[in-house]
C-alpha cells in the first residue's frame, strides 16, 4: 500500500506500553486536512482516500454493505441483526485477515481514520440512548408489582454477590493453576457486567418476537426496567468513585454529591418543564419545533457538563431522556425526529466501529478463554436459577419462568458498546473484551432462539371451551368486546350495541377497547378507565369515547354495562390485547370495525391497511366469535328501532349470526326478516343441512309467531340469482347480518368466490361491501368461534 494514497502519510510503531493495554503509533497527516476530494478527472489521479469526507463516505458504505451481506445469510437462521453488525466489525477490523484484500482494508481504514468515523457514530449512539430513555415509562417504578421488583433486584445484587463469593472461593485454585494476573484482576468486572440487563435490548427482543404486550412480555419489561435503572445508578456511583481514587477526599465527596444532584435535579426540574410543553400543545397537533431543538441542545449541554464530575457524556442523555414524558405528543415527536437518523443509521455503524477495536487474535490463550467463559456462564446460571425459583414460588408455569430467565440473560447492542467503552478507559484488555463480545453474540442468539421455540403466546387462545352466542343459555347475558381505532367508529359501535336490545331478559356487558399505536415509548400500556381515573399521563387518550359509552350505559341503566379501556401497543401486536381482554372477560363476541370508510356520497373515503391486517390476525386467533362491522350509512345514524335482514345460506357461521339476530328481536320496535336461500340441489340427508333445519325450526315456530319477525324461504338456482337477490334487499333495510362462511362452497355462491375482494367478509359480505352495490345499510359479518373440540 502506498501511504501517499491515503490522508495519513505514515504509521510507525514507536513503543509498546508494558501493561499491553494499548499501542502508540506515530501518525502523520497534512494540515489543513483535505476534506473534499478533487474528483476522478484530476491531474494527480483518482485517489479518493486522500480526502477525509470521501473516506468517511466509503467507510460508511462498506460497513453497510458487509453488514447487509451477513444479515442476508444469518436472518434465515433466526439470528438477530446486531450479530451481523458484530461480524462486519470482525471482518473490517484486525480480527479476521482478508489475505490479498488486506491492503485495501488498510487503505480504507488507515491508522487514525476511525477517529472521525467513531466521533460521528458515537454521537449517533448518544442519541440512541436518549431516544431509548425517552421511550421508557418512568411511572413503571410505581406500577411495577412485587414480583418484578424481587426478580430484578435479586438478579442484579444476589447474582453479583454469589458470583463474587464463588470467585473468591476458587481464587486460590486459580492462582495456582495460572500465572496470568490479568485474568484474576478482570474477573470482578466480568461478574458485575453479567448481573445487569438492558431495557432497550429486552424491549427490542420482545418486539422482534411479537410478545411485547403478552403477560410474559409485560413482566419482562418491568423487570428489565428496574434492573437497568438500578444497575445504571450503581454503575454511575461506582465509576465516579473509581475515577476519584487518585483525588483528595474533598474532591471525591464533591464528585459524588454532584452526581447525586445531577441525578435528582434533572428530573425534578426537567419533568415539570416537559409537562408544561405537553399542556400547551393542542391535542392532535405536533409539538413546536423550538421545543424540540431546545431539548436537543439541553441534552448535548448536560452531556458536556457531566464530564466535570467524572461521568461519561452518555449519562446526560439517559437522565434527560427519562425526564421526557413518554408517548404523544412530546415523546413521539422526539422519536419520529431522531429515530431514523440515530437508531437505524449512526448507532448501527457505532456497533461495527466498537467491534473493529477488538482483536480476537489476542485471545490465543485457551486457559484464559475457558476461565473467563466459565465465570460468565456461572453468573448467568445463578441469575437464571434465581429467576426460575422466584417464578416457581409465584406459581408461574415452569416454561414461562424459564423463558423469563432466558430473556433476562439476553445481551445486545448496549452491552457491546458498554464493554468497548470500558476498554477505551483502559480498565480492561483486548483479551477480556474479546471474550465478552463473543459472549454477547452467544447469549443474544440463544435467548432469542430459546424463547421463540418455547413460548407461544397464542396457546391460551385455543378454543377448548365454547365461547359463542349459540352456547349461551336462554336469557343469559351477552358479553361483547368492541374495538375502536378512530373516534368516528364509536357511533357505529354504539348502534350495534343498541341493536342488541338490552333489557331485563337480555342483559348486555360491553367492554369497549380503544386501540392506539405505540409511538414514542417502549412499554405498551393497558388502561382500565373505570379502575384507573388517573391514566399515568396528562395526555387525554380516550375522553370522547369514555363519555359516549358512559351515556350509553346511563340510557340502559340496569340492563347494560359499558367498560372502556385504552390499549397502546405496536400495530402488529394489537390483536394480543383484544384476544386477551376477550379471554379475560369470557366474551362471546368480538366486534371489529371494517378497514374501509365510506363518504356521504357512498364513495370510498379511506382505506387503512393496518386495520385490515389487524382484523385478519384477530380472525385467526380469537378465543370467541367475531363480528366485522361494515358501515356504509351516515356516520351519525342513530335510531331507537331498526329494520334488520338476516341472510341464511347454512353452516356454523350463519347459525351463529342467526342466534345473534334473534337477540335483536327482544326490542319489539326492531323488525327482523330472516331470508333462507335454499340451494335447488340440496341434499336433505346432509348432516349440516339437518342442523340448519333444526336451528331454523324455532324461527319458523315460536319466533315466527311474533309480529316483529318474518321468515322467508327462497330457492336459488345459481350465483347470479343470489347476486340479484342481495341487490334487491340491499336498500330495504337499516341493518343486514350474514355469516362469513369462509372456505364453504355451495351452488348459491359458486363462482363468486373468485371475485371476492375482501375475503374477511365472505362472499355475501363482500357483495354488500362492493363499490358497485348501492346501499346505505350497515352490515355485520359473523364468524363463529373456531373450537378445538368437536
Amino acid at each position: 500500500m502506498n501511504s501517499s494514497h491515503t490522508i495519513f502519510s505514515s504509521a510507525t510503531l514507536l513503543f509498546n506500553i508494558p501493561e499491553k493495554r494499548y499501542d502508540v503509533f506515530n501518525v502523520c497527516m497534512d494540515q489543513p486536512m483535505k476534506i473534499i476530494s478533487d474528483g476522478v478527472w484530476n491531474h494527480n489521479g483518482p485517489y479518493p482516500t486522500q480526502s477525509a469526507f470521501t473516506v468517511l463516505e466509503l467507510q460508511i458504505v462498506t460497513i453497510f454493505v458487509v453488514t447487509q451481506v451477513f444479515h442476508f445469510i444469518l436472518k434465515r437462521l433466526g439470528i438477530p441483526y446486531f450479530v451481523s453488525q458484530i461480524m462486519a466489525g470482525f471482518v473490517l477490523g484486525p480480527s479476521i485477515s482478508l489475505g490479498s484484500f488486506e491492503k485495501y482494508k488498510k487503505m480504507l481504514f488507515p491508522f487514525g481514520s476511525p477517529d472521525i468515523l467513531n466521533t460521528v457514530a458515537s454521537l449517533g449512539f448518544s442519541f440512541y440512548l436518549f431516544i431509548t430513555a425517552v421511550q421508557m415509562d418512568l411511572s413503571l417504578i410505581v406500577k411495577t408489582g412485587k414480583k418484578a421488583w424481587v426478580i430484578a433486584l435479586s438478579s442484579y445484587f444476589v447474582s453479583i454477590s454469589v458470583g463474587i463469593g464463588l470467585m473468591n472461593l476458587f481464587l486460590p485454585t486459580l492462582v495456582n493453576f495460572i500465572s496470568n494476573e490479568e485474568i484474576v484482576m478482570s474477573l470482578p468486572m466480568v461478574i458485575v457486567s453479567q448481573g445487569g440487563v438492558s431495557f432497550a435490548v429486552v424491549a427490542t427482543l420482545l418486539n422482534d418476537l411479537g410478545i411485547l404486550n403478552s403477560e410474559l412480555g409485560r413482566l419482562a419489561l418491568s423487570t428489565a426496567f428496574v434492573n437497568d435503572l438500578t444497575g445504571g445508578i450503581a454503575a454511575g456511583f461506582g465509576a465516579d468513585y473509581l475515577k476519584s481514587l487518585e483525588l483528595e477526599f474533598s474532591a471525591q465527596v464533591k464528585n459524588v454529591v454532584a452526581f447525586f444532584v445531577y441525578l435528582i435535579g434533572i428530573p425534578l426540574v426537567g419533568r415539570p418543564m416537559m409537562a408544561w410543553i405537553v399542556k400547551n400543545t393542542p391535542e392532535g397537533k405536533p409539538v413546536n419545533k423550538i421545543y424540540i431543538y431546545a431539548i436537543i441542545v439541553s441534552f448535548l449541554g448536560l452531556g458536556y457538563f457531566a464530564g466535570n464530575f467524572n461521568q461519561p457524556f452518555l449519562v446526560g442523555a439517559v437522565i434527560l431522556g427519562l425526564a421526557v414524558p413518554e408517548g404523544p405528543p412530546l415523546g413521539s415527536e422526539l422519536v419520529s425526529q431522531l429515530e431514523l437518523f440515530s437508531n437505524w443509521f449512526l448507532s448501527s455503524i457505532f456497533v461495527t466501529c466498537c467491534t473493529m477495536k477488538v482483536d480476537l487474535n489476542d485471545c490465543d490463550s485457551f486457559s484464559f478463554f475457558v476461565i473467563i467463559s466459565f465465570f460468565i456462564l456461572l453468573a448467568q446460571l445463578i441469575k437464571m436459577l434465581l429467576c426460575m425459583g422466584i417464578c416457581s414460588y409465584c406459581k408461574m408455569p415452569f416454561s414461562d419462568g424459564f423463558c423469563l430467565a432466558l430473556i433476562l440473560t439476553c445481551k445486545g447492542v448496549v452491552d457491546i458498546c458498554s464493554y468497548v467503552l470500558i476498554f477505551d478507559t483502559m480498565v480492561q484488555s483486548k483479551k477480556v473484551i474479546g471474550v465478552l463480545v463473543i459472549s454477547v453474540m452467544v447469549l443474544g442468539t440463544t435467548s432469542r432462539l430459546g424463547v421463540k421455540a418455547l413460548y407461544d403466546p397464542t396457546r391460551k387462545y385455543a378454543g377448548y371451551q365454547r365461547r359463542n352466542i349459540m352456547s349461551l343459555k336462554q336469557n343469559h347475558e351477552l358479553r361483547v368486546v368492541a374495538c375502536i381505532h378512530k373516534t368516528h367508529q364509536m357511533i357505529h359501535i354504539r348502534n350495534v350495541l343498541q341493536l342488541c336490545s338490552p333489557c331485563p331478559e337480555n342483559t348486555l356487558v360491553a367492554d369497549i377497547l380503544h386501540l392506539m399505536e405505540l409511538v414514542g415509548r417502549s412499554t405498551p400500556i393497558f388502561i382500565a378507565h373505570r379502575l384507573q381515573q388517573k391514566m399515568g399521563s396528562s395526555y387525554n387518550y380516550s375522553g370522547e369515547i369514555i363519555v359516549t359509552f358512559d351515556l350509553f350505559e346511563r340510557d340502559y341503566a340496569g340492563f347494560a354495562t359499558a367498560n372502556t379501556y385504552t390499549a397502546i401497543s405496536p400495530a402488529s401486536l394489537m390483536h394480543e390485547d383484544v384476544c386477551h381482554l376477550a379471554l379475560d372477560k369470557n366474551a362471546a363476541l368480538i366486534i371489529l370495525p371494517f378497514h374501509v370508510k365510506w363518504g356521504g356520497d357512498g364513495s370510498v373515503e379511506l382505506e387503512d391497511s393496518n386495520i385490515r391486517a389487524f382484523n385478519a390476525r384477530v380472525l385467526e386467533r380469537a378465543p370467541c366469535s367475531i363480528g366485522i362491522m361494515v358501515n356504509r350509512g351516515p356516520c351519525g345514524f342513530h335510531s331507537a328501532s331498526y329494520k334488520v335482514a338476516m341472510v341464511f345460506l347454512g353452516g356454523p357461521d350463519d347459525r351463529e349470526a342467526l342466534c345473534l339476530a334473534k337477540r335483536f328481536t327482544k326490542n319489539p320496535d326492531n323488525r327482523l326478516f330472516v331470508f333462507r336461500l335454499v340451494a335447488h340441489d340440496r341434499d336433505i340427508t346432509n348432516w349440516e343441512h339437518m342442523i340448519d333445519d333444526e336451528e331454523l325450526r324455532e324461527v319458523r315456530g315460536a319466533y315466527g309467531k311474533l309480529e316483529n319477525v318474518t321468515y322467508v324461504e327462497k330457492t336459488i338456482e345459481d350465483a347470479s340469482q343470489t347476486t340479484f337477490f342481495i341487490k334487491d334487499i340491499a336498500n330495504k333495510f337499516d341493518f343486514i347480518i350474514v355469516g362469513r362462511r369462509h372456505g364453504m362452497r355451495s351452488s348459491q355462491t359458486f363462482g363468486l368466490e373468485n371475485w371476492t375482494e375482501y375475503s374477511e367478509l365472505g362472499v355475501i359480505g363482500d357483495l354488500l361491501a362492493s363499490p358497485d352495490m348501492e346501499t346505505r345499510a350497515s352490515v355485520l359479518v359473523v364468524q363463529q368461534q373456531s373450537t378445538s373440540v368437536s
